[in-house]
């Protein structure tokens, strides 16, 4: 069994997985602040409200697109489980084959997500991955990484939008009963959900008409489970995409 970690800007994954199945999952707030002895404590006090212990953990992998954070929560899981962890980035084998113009700018969390769609799913592939950040990973008919999209994250254009304006409030991410709003908030929720909606739309059939052919489109991360629902196109949510991709890539780099 093996402790993954997927490091977001504002949250943390942490799953316990073997080759049967995710055992557990959880999650908590990025804190660049914390020293490795605190997220020690925060990891085994997780794996106690999980009633899990650590003497199955053979080893660890960390994606993290926190720098900073990658050797303290390495050093974190090795005081909590005596074992070493794996830290996405140059030097794995992930045996993706990358064609962007610079392979070493792909972030950590999207060659992860790439990684677990190339093995689950039929090509081409499109992944959306909507956390602070909104992006799209695409996978040519080969498997191959040929691009993407970075896009403001529904959560951080909201904030924005209440931060920015003078009489536009903080709202929770829900659908309202109808598209068109006829008050503030609604009006506010409407654009939040069936514009990420529709955006996730239109840039499906962009990127297929690009392709010249259909994609099977997949959808991870903290906010998707909000927006997918609501897409006219066929997207399948994938809560774990990102722990099934740190599984295969530790499996690959272990001897």
């Amino acid at each position: 069994m093996i402790l993954a970690l997927d490091v977001g800007n504002t949250n943390t994954v942490l799953g316990c997985m073997d080759d049967d199945k995710i055992h557990f999952t959880a999650h908590f707030a990025t804190d660049r602040t914390k020293t490795s002895d605190e997220y020690a404590i925060l990891v085994q006090s997780l794996f106690m409200v999980k009633r899990c212990t650590f003497s199955k953990i053979e080893g660890g992998i960390i994606s993290s697109v926190v720098p900073e954070l990658s050797e303290v929560l390495k050093e974190a899981i090795e005081k909590v489980t005596g074992k070493s962890s794996l830290i996405v980035g140059s030097g794995l084998k992930t045996g993706l084959n990358i064609l962007i113009d610079n392979p070493a700018q792909l972030g950590s969390d999207l060659v992860v997500d790439a990684i677990a769609a190339y093995a689950e799913y039929p090509k081409p592939t499109l992944i959306f991955d909507m956390g602070t950040a909104t992006t799209l990973s695409v996978l040519d008919a080969k498997g191959k990484y040929i691009g993407g999209m970075i896009m403001p994250g529904v959560r951080l254009a909201t904030e924005a939008l209440s931060r920015e304006t003078a009489q536009l409030p903080h709202i929770s991410l829900e659908a309202p009963k109808k598209i068109t709003g006829t008050n503030t908030v609604d009006c506010m929720k409407s654009g939040a959900i069936f514009g990420n909606a529709a955006m996730l739309d239109g840039v499906i059939d962009r990127i297929e008409e690009e392709l010249g052919q259909p994609a099977t489109v997949v959808a991870t991360g903290g906010f998707a489970h909000h927006i997918v629902p609501y897409c006219r196109r066929r997207i399948t949510f994938d809560r774990d995409l990102t722990l099934k991709g740190l599984y295969i890539i530790y499996k690959k780099n272990i001897k």
